[in-house]
């Protein structure tokens, strides 16, 4: 059994900046996470109608995955056999309360629907595998900070076990204007070996 995996490509977003294995891609000064997840679309010309009626997380994702899967080489809007495992500490919280906060408007109440679709965090993993056309595995966990254990573990036993061909996993949070996302590809290729202490790197170094 092939143990033998690689870190293929990784994109962070946080802090005004989008990085892509490492080099900065874009970088603006917004207010507030809206006006610069809107930036990153329009930047990296994103043509998917329906990203504006996303709530935060799962633009957030979506934006990473998309930066991501685009600069992997991999053909585009062909079916993969790519898993997609990602994780954060709040769940669809930032959500939930937007959505709560219209059920205790006594003024006005109405609880929208297109709110409550997104109040569950792997929603965010749906948006992306329309868009790249991945229909394998996938899984959302909620951790106390980011786990590259859990992911290390998970990833490799999906590729062991011929559930996925690679793996397209992270962390993505987000509560008001924070917001962190690091998502990487783990498959049979690639320049950084797939270990524990590499994925912490990695995601430490923004």
């Amino acid at each position: 059994m092939n143990t033998d995996y690689f870190i293929e490509g990784y994109c962070h977003i946080k802090n005004n900046r989008v990085l892509l294995n490492g080099e900065p891609l874009f970088t603006e000064k917004k207010p507030d996470f809206a006006s610069f997840i809107k930036s990153v679309y329009q930047h990296f010309e994103t043509d998917y109608p329906k990203f504006f009626k996303m709530d935060k997380l799962s633009k957030l994702a979506f934006m990473a995955a998309d930066v991501l899967l685009k600069n992997s080489g991999r053909p585009v809007n062909e079916e993969e056999n790519m898993a997609v495992v990602l994780s954060n500490r709040a769940s669809s919280l930032d959500t939930d309360r937007r959505y709560q906060e219209s059920i205790d408007d006594p003024d006005n109440f109405y609880p929208s629907p297109a709110v409550f679709v997104y109040t569950l965090p792997n929603i965010c993993i749906g948006e992306i595998s329309i868009r790249h056309k991945l229909y394998s595995e996938n899984s959302f966990f909620i951790f106390d900070k980011f786990n590259a254990d859990h992911l290390w573990h998970y990833s490799k036993s999906l590729i062991n076990h011929k559930k996925a061909d690679a793996v397209l996993c992270g962390w993505v949070d987000v509560e008001g204007d924070d917001y962190d996302a690091f998502l990487y590809i783990v498959s049979p290729k690639g320049d950084d070996k797939h270990k524990i202490e590499e994925i912490t790197r990695l995601y430490f170094t923004q």
